[in-house]
């Protein structure tokens, strides 16, 4: 009798291991900081264990308003932590301005005053400065934060290829400065030319190294993919970019990836489309589409999310956000 208690005691524990098998370990912990709409109400966070399902943090509402910028919009967040645990936040505070947006925080919640950065005041026929990125330099020290800005007639040889809009044609390349402490910044810099029109540049930081995720935004003949090129550090240099990793045929932009145990995860915006989707690799080289296993807040509705960035947090963090 004893030992068929013990059998069915054992029986019940692999059962509930068994219904437990998809919950992630207790030290992972990931916000994904996002826009909805055009970005007029701030910053929204979901929250995810395992990287696949990600749920609206805060009921959906906006942790913070944008208060910065000529149009005052809050796209694109991306969102760092420093070695000291400060977030760090940049964000595109308008469609056609020269600067963008900067606050810090501790906790995701509370807040510093809203800065705006002009970094591109210095050429002042600048069409914009889109999707910022922050990132931490360990090895200099220091933070690089990076852009994607048009300056007409500066790369004529890609210029009829661009987007048009209005008399204007945008034909972008990415920019970028530093600091160490968000006072003083370098001088603003080319930071990446691959020859043709691109945007939304990322670093996939792995255990194997570093590489730059950036999106073709060629419209003559339309390309809008995603590739990947190794980089030695996060100055560069660069390798040449490999061949597109998104779905043939999709538009896509906005990526951010996450390593997760061997896997790295590049999640993208199918703006066309209006879906969020997801690609799975261990390589960087093969890709699996993975958007059927993925669960983003409020898709199919006006308020779905839109990018930004994902990032791995304290538990006890993400913990607190959901208690709100």
């Amino acid at each position: 009798m004893k030992r068929r208690a013990a059998l069915a005691a054992i029986a019940a524990a692999a059962a509930l291991l068994a219904g437990c098998a998809s919950v992630a370990p207790s030290g992972d912990a990931y916000v994904f900081a996002y826009f909805v709409d055009n970005g007029q109400d701030g910053l929204h966070l979901a929250g995810s264990r395992d990287g696949y399902r990600w749920d609206a943090l805060g009921g959906g509402a906006s942790f913070l308003a944008p208060h910065v910028g000529k149009a005052k919009l809050m796209r694109d967040p991306c969102i760092v932590r420093g070695p000291d645990g400060i977030y760090h936040m940049v964000w595109t505070s308008g469609w056609n301005e020269t600067g963008i947006g900067y606050a810090s925080s501790t906790d995701l919640v509370h807040w510093s005053a809203q800065r705006e950065l002009p970094v591109m005041a210095h050429e002042p026929t600048t069409l914009n400065a889109w999707a910022p990125e922050i990132a931490w330099d360990a090895k200099r020290r220091e933070y690089l934060i990076f852009w994607s800005s048009t300056i007409p007639g500066r790369f004529p040889q890609s210029e009829a290829a661009g987007d048009d809009a209005g008399a204007a044609k945008y034909n972008h390349r990415i920019y970028a400065t530093t600091t160490r402490d968000f006072v003083t910044f370098t001088p603003t810099r080319l930071f990446y030319d691959p020859g043709f029109s691109v945007i939304d540049a990322t670093f996939v930081r792995t255990s194997q190294g570093d590489w730059l995720l950036v999106k073709d935004e060629t419209r003559h003949p339309p390309r809008k993919y995603l590739q990947l090129a190794r980089a030695a550090s996060l100055q560069g240099p660069f390798e040449p970019l490999g061949a597109p990793i998104s779905p043939a045929g999709l538009w896509t932009e906005g990526p951010t990836a996450l390593q997760i145990g061997g896997d790295v995860i590049v999640y993208y915006d199918a703006y066309t489309a209006k879906h969020y989707g997801a690609l799975r690799s261990r390589d960087l080289v093969h890709w699996e589409d993975v958007t059927a296993q993925m669960h983003f807040p409020d898709e199919g509705t006006a308020r779905r999310m839109r990018h930004g960035t994902a990032l791995r947090v304290p538990p006890a963090l993400l913990d607190a956000l959901r208690a709100r």
